[in-house]
């Protein structure tokens, strides 16, 4: 069994493999999962309460409003599976519901970290003492092969708009990785954020207390922590822009100066010009065509969208 210490060793090589490539390509870049160590999680718990960012909340509304008639159209002895669980808080609207439909009920959080998926269980636990809680460990990207071993029917939450990180080309791969993984009559229920005003969206990722501004600044400020670097985060710039041709929100760092950082357990030393950004996130705004497309092309079946009364917001039922 693998030690806490191997672990972290083998995460600190993909997180150095990554900053290589990503830092010594043009223009530079870095991954967005760089973005979730502890701190960028706490973070981003704080950017969920944000007033400028209505993701979160938008889609709590839609399930508080139509949990009832999403399961039931989703089908009869359901079993849970949530892909990027985290602690699986907004879940737990979709989950009582269930329980009323059906006296008992299996949920299978997924996600990379083991903390937030013992925390999920923990909690749910607690409010649910008649869901059996089954926790996996997994980067659902590459498919998950569990999933063929659960049997009955299931429905596999995609939420919170995380699908919209993924360019489009990627994300069909992911989720048609996801679709051999199950049968016909599973479900896919997929959050997106859909596409509304610059004048919504920039405050969204650019909020007024600087809280965004400092999540994405914590990815340079990872790398000072796990490969021994010397970013000067006071020498970057937030920057969040709207791609209206790629329909995407972007985030950048720009440096404010000509600079250098060295990252000693890579030995590399990356040159900055004034000006000069690094790339660290898309997040896509779909049209009704782009969610169709997508579902199409990795293999499900669009049967139903629910929406927020202002369609910011949309959540689908595909099929298997």
């Amino acid at each position: 069994m693998a030690t806490s210490n191997s672990l972290q060793l083998a995460a600190n090589n993909a997180i150095a493999v990554a900053a290589r490539e990503g830092l010594t390509a043009s223009p530079k870049r870095l991954p967005s999962w760089l973005f979730y160590d502890n701190a960028g999680s706490e973070l981003f718990e704080r950017i969920t309460e944000l007033p400028e960012y209505y993701l979160t909340r938008t889609e709590r509304a839609i399930f508080e409003s139509y949990a009832g008639e999403i399961l039931r159209m989703a089908g009869k002895d359901l079993t849970l599976v949530e892909l990027g669980a985290g602690t699986a808080t907004k879940t737990t609207i979709l989950i009582e519901e269930l329980l009323q439909q059906q006296s008992r009920a299996l949920f299978y959080p997924i996600d990379v970290s083991p903390s937030a998926l013992q925390e999920a269980v923990r909690a749910i636990g607690a409010q649910f003492p008649q869901l059996r809680v089954n926790p996996i460990v997994a980067d659902y990207t590459g498919g998950v092969e569990a999933l063929n071993r659960i049997s009955g029917r299931k429905l596999v939450l995609y939420i919170g708009s995380s699908i919209g990180n993924f360019e489009s080309d990627e994300s069909v791969r992911m989720l048609r990785r996801i679709r051999r993984s199950l049968r016909a009559g599973d479900g896919l229920l997929l959050g997106t954020d859909m596409v509304k005003s610059s004048k919504v969206l920039l405050p969204a990722y650019d909020d007024a207390q600087g809280v965004t501004a400092a999540f994405n600044k914590n990815i340079l400020a990872r790398l000072n922590r796990d490969l021994d670097a010397d970013f000067d985060l006071d020498a970057f710039r937030h920057i969040a822009v709207w791609n209206k041709r790629c329909s995407r929100m972007e985030m950048h760092l720009e440096s404010t100066r000509a600079q250098s950082a060295f990252l000693d357990a890579t030995d590399l030393d990356i040159a900055f010009t004034a000006g000069e950004r690094i790339h660290t996130e898309n997040s896509y705004k779909y049209t009704m065509p782009m969610v169709e497309t997508i579902l199409r092309e990795s293999g499900f079946r669009l049967e139903h969208t629910w929406f927020d009364r202002q369609n910011w917001f949309g959540v689908h039922l595909a099929r298997v």
